[in-house]
């Protein structure tokens, strides 16, 4: 997996101070998006371990809340089969700390069978704590929007929404 950049002190992509990955490669095209170059899954650089670790060391101050993914594509299969050993460390060396995802994936496609869901989405989605998801529509386009860029794109509280068996909106 490639990414293609990364941000240590986001407030724009979740609660609080964040570290966002975004991570490179994405077939959904929206038209209007504002990462188009990373939909090239060859665009930035290698996701190393010294990538994971330098992200670490962000997530270990204590002013950052959490991880943010988005992209690209986190939810991209080949993506997901990066980030899932990767968002594993976070959970056992940075406790407390949140991981929020951003998918062009709906959670029917991530819970469901579709072209995201493969053999670690379950895993991987389990570790999210809010997944903001739908795919970005221009003519639904509303920058008033709290943490999305779009009207149809939801806040999903994924712990309650896992334990419901239904879909809760995050209202944090």
């Amino acid at each position: 997996m490639n990414y293609a950049n990364i941000k240590t002190c986001d407030i724009a992509n979740g609660v609080g101070v964040r570290t966002s990955l975004f991570v490179s490669g994405c077939t959904h095209h929206c038209p209007g998006c504002f990462n188009a170059p990373a939909q090239d899954f060859r665009y930035g650089k290698p996701f190393t371990r010294e990538t994971e670790d330098f992200l670490l060391a962000e997530l270990g101050k204590t002013y950052v809340a959490g991880l943010t993914l988005l992209g690209g594509e986190p939810f991209e299969p080949e993506n997901q089969r990066a980030l899932l050993p990767f968002v594993r460390r976070v959970r056992t060396e940075c406790p407390g700390k949140t991981v929020w995802a951003f998918s062009g994936y709906t959670w029917e496609e991530l819970t469901g069978e579709s072209r995201a869901h493969c053999e670690v989405t379950d895993a991987l989605v389990s570790l999210v704590d809010v997944l903001v998801d739908g795919e970005f529509v221009e003519a639904q386009k509303d920058i008033s929007l709290r943490f999305r860029g779009s009207a149809n794109q939801r806040l999903i509280d994924v712990p309650a929404s896992l334990r419901e068996r239904a879909i809760i909106p995050w209202n944090g």
